[in-house]
């Protein structure tokens, strides 16, 4: 989780657009805990000494840029839908989540902040690296594929496409950046460098085993996950869990299946819209700060957040 620890620059942004998006979360401002930091969506706040409270926010990033605008309600999908995920995959890895209720922890006059977007979990330190499992060629891996036939180091067949099914898997992991700072694709040797070799191939294996049952459930309901990534975190006990989001898309590519080929960019349900959009912005260097949202570009971002929501849950 990447995170700054001053939030100024965020509320300064935000300072108009309450007004405009007052159902919006742009930012929390909860006054009871102290506040640990804020990340590119996430606020965090310390909840005694081993729990920290979560809460989920309607910010947007893009080319790790957040975008001025909230997108409204966006913060609450994004909460249903990795409870959704680490629901049911709780089988294959520990995760931060506990079972105490975020609106106890905050005072009475903040529970409409929490309600719905946040949770308490467990305090962790966090591993320094984005464990990134891909099933199709697409964005910075077909760019690395295009200059290299590999990604991150891994070799793959000739004669892929943008957007080709993967023969598998695989684990193509990310060094994480500070808020305004792009992760950068490294090796899986670089990962055991990092972090050594024994929790390089833990979390290897059990990114690319959540990442495979999850994409075999997604695809019963018609969507295809390109890719996700997936971050981890050490408890005390020294046991590696899995943390922050799971499989939402802002995390994730989320495809229909029925609209996939090969050799395009797909629809997605997940930021893309988004990016796609600002990439017609030819005088935006992909730097703070991000150009002004549309009001439609706002709200077909937020329908495909829902749509993915409601195909995962089946209603």
């Amino acid at each position: 989780m990447s995170t700054a620890a001053n939030s100024e620059p965020l509320a300064k942004r935000a300072s108009t657009q309450h007004r405009s998006h007052l159902d919006a979360l742009y930012e929390s401002s909860i006054r009871s805990l102290p506040l640990i930091a804020r990340g590119k969506v996430r606020d965090l706040y310390t909840v005694g000494e081993s729990h920290v409270l979560m809460v989920t926010s309607d910010r947007l990033s893009a080319f790790d840029v957040v975008m001025t605008e909230p997108i409204p309600g966006k913060g609450k999908v994004l909460h249903e839908m990795s409870m959704f995920w680490f629901d049911r995959l709780s089988a294959l890895v520990p995760n931060h989540l506990t079972d105490i209720d975020p609106e106890s922890v905050v005072a009475p006059g903040e529970r409409d902040q929490v309600k719905g977007r946040s949770v308490v979990a467990i305090r962790l330190k966090p591993l320094p690296v984005e464990a990134v499992a891909r099933g199709y060629l697409i964005g910075s891996g077909w760019k690395d594929y295009q200059r290299d036939q590999a990604v991150c180091g891994v070799p793959l067949p000739a004669g892929l496409k943008q957007a080709s099914k993967l023969p598998q898997s695989i684990f193509t992991p990310a060094a994480k950046a500070a808020v305004g700072e792009h992760d950068e694709n490294i090796t899986y040797q670089q990962v055991e460098q990092m972090i050594g070799a024994e929790w390089a191939a833990s979390m290897r294996d059990i990114t690319l085993k959540l990442y495979e049952t999850a994409a075999d459930f997604a695809a019963s309901r018609g969507i295809l996950i390109a890719d996700t990534k997936f971050e981890f975190g050490l408890d005390h006990e020294g046991k590696m869990r899995l943390m922050d989001e799971v499989l939402t898309p802002d995390s994730s590519r989320y495809w229909p299946a029925d609209r996939w080929q090969e050799g395009i960019s797909p629809p997605s349900f997940d930021k893309q819209y988004l990016r796609d959009w600002l990439e017609t912005i030819s005088s935006w260097q992909k730097i703070a700060p991000a150009p002004s949202l549309p009001d439609d570009v706002i709200e077909q971002t937020a329908a495909r957040y829902r749509e993915a929501l409601v195909r995962l849950r089946g209603h």
